[in-house]
């Protein structure tokens, strides 16, 4: 059998580089149809015993391109991203992206116009003492007002004996879903995403207080978020192909 954790593909000829560092996942399920209604056609949400999964996903970012550093200020910059799973027409599984914050307007539009994601533009911030993160989001640009306070405290180390097949389900993601276009016929594209597997911990959530999976369109989510933390991953990212 093949590890879940292990990345099944190669991107030989990476467009960039980025770095994922002091990364926490927060999930929560939702009814299926909460979620597919946010999904352009030609893809279908990706269930877990029966129920869709919304991620919250905090962390600081790095990007360089192949052969370069990393240049502080412009390719150094925090992020938030609100995402589910889904598969397209040929099966391939991936991340659709329902909102992607981040701190560098010269990004934002970079993202916007190469990837066609939805990145936004946000005052944000990290802040760490010890073992317990804080996250800060506050969006600016283009439809100003969401914000997002994280607080969590990082724990012990994950054994990949103590890893289910949910904890990968929503951590193990090779793929990144993007669309463009008229919106009853968007274009669907896709691009791989390489890195090792995560150095997951176990992460307890001292505090949640977010708007953008409301802004993103999603109910209220109902409970306490599964948690994971994680140092961080070096991602080799590869160019947008179509669909199909």
């Amino acid at each position: 059998m093949t590890d879940p954790a292990v990345c099944p593909l190669e991107v030989r000829r990476p467009v960039m580089m980025h770095a994922w560092e002091q990364l926490t996942f927060l999930h929560w399920s939702y009814p299926v149809e909460h979620v597919q209604r946010l999904l352009p056609p030609g893809l279908e949400v990706e269930q877990r015993d029966g129920r869709a999964w919304v991620g919250l996903v905090p962390f600081a970012m790095r990007v360089w391109l192949p052969g370069t550093r990393s240049v502080p200020w412009v390719s150094q910059f925090w992020e938030t991203n609100v995402r589910t799973y889904a598969r397209d027409v040929t099966g391939r599984s991936g991340v659709w992206f329902c909102s992607l914050d981040a701190s560098r307007l010269p990004v934002v539009a970079v993202a916007r116009a190469s990837y066609r994601l939805p990145y936004f533009w946000s005052r944000m911030r990290l802040t760490r003492q010890a073992d317990v993160l804080r996250y800060e989001c506050r969006r600016r640009w283009p439809d100003g007002g969401p914000t997002s306070r994280v607080e969590v405290a990082v724990g012990s180390p994950f054994d990949a004996a103590d890893l289910t097949e949910l904890d990968h389900f929503l951590t193990a993601r090779w793929t990144l879903f993007s669309a463009h276009g008229v919106a009853a016929r968007p274009r669907l594209r896709y691009a791989n995403a390489e890195h090792p597997r995560w150095p997951l911990r176990r992460a307890e959530v001292l505090l949640c207080d977010d708007e953008l999976l409301l802004a993103a369109g999603l109910p209220a989510p109902e409970g306490e978020p599964l948690a994971h933390y994680s140092e961080g991953v070096t991602v080799r990212i590869g160019p947008p192909r179509r669909v199909g």
